[in-house]
């Protein structure tokens, strides 16, 4: 169950960043991309906060949304917990791809994590008309 925990949390352990990290850009990008990289800078945000609940409710897909909350304490305990263990990596959006007609986008995102650094890719989809995290890859 810890495994299942941790593999439905990972998008977070990307985002986990101190008070006093920098704010995800999102001046580079139009359009619905644009659109894409503000969902990760708001995740950013909240993640930041400890706002596991506002993340639950309103920034990660209705589908890790169901996972997690089969998870002991729900979606926002479980948040919470993996929000507690993360040190202080800053993120970068590297470049955002759309799919599915405009219903999917991947990201391409660098974070520091203990000195190095680390390419990952945030897969969102688009749920009643918000850019919602679905998967870290």
């Amino acid at each position: 169950m810890r495994r299942l925990l941790a593999l439905l949390c990972a998008p977070l352990l990307v985002f986990g960043v101190s008070a006093c990290a920098s704010a995800t850009s999102t001046s580079s990008f139009k359009g619905e991309q644009h659109a894409v990289a503000q969902a990760i800078s708001d995740l950013q945000s909240e993640a930041t906060a400890g706002e596991a609940q506002q993340i639950c409710a309103s920034l990660l897909s209705s589908a890790v949304t169901a996972r997690l909350r089969s998870a002991s304490g729900g979606c926002t305990q479980a948040l919470k917990n993996q929000l507690s263990e993360v040190d202080v990596p800053e993120l970068t959006i590297q470049s955002i791809q759309l799919s599915g007609g405009g219903a999917s986008a991947s990201a391409q995102v660098k974070s520091t994590y203990a000195g190095k650094n680390r390419i990952s890719t945030l897969t969102l989809v688009k749920e009643a008309g918000k850019w919602k995290i679905s998967r870290l890859g």
